[in-house]
């Protein structure tokens, strides 16, 4: 795992400032496009709610990309945020190397 100091931008950050401003799409247009409800959507875009897979195939088709674009994206919040939201997991010894 990389050693960061600035936590990875959320893919709902990347998707309302690279997607649906430049394009000019607002929440209720994108969510109608993407088959899911305005809520859903803003959670996301509003960084308090998760891609899921499904919905990293959904932006995937609607905006020409992977769906691992999307779900890399998340991952690598999550797992940014849980390494620094707790140290419990450092006192973990190997098994293996």
């Amino acid at each position: 795992m990389r050693n960061r100091k600035r936590p990875p931008t959320h893919p709902g950050g990347i998707l309302k400032r690279q997607y649906i401003e430049p394009l000019s799409l607002t929440v209720s247009e994108l969510s109608e496009i993407l088959k899911v409800s305005r809520k859903t959507l803003s959670r996301i875009i509003n960084e308090h709610g998760s891609v899921s897979p499904v919905m990293a195939l959904r932006l995937s088709k609607a905006f020409n990309t992977t769906p691992e674009l999307w779900l890399t994206l998340q991952q690598n919040y999550d797992l940014w945020y849980a390494s620094h939201e707790s140290n419990d997991w450092k006192n973990i010894e190997a098994i293996a190397v």
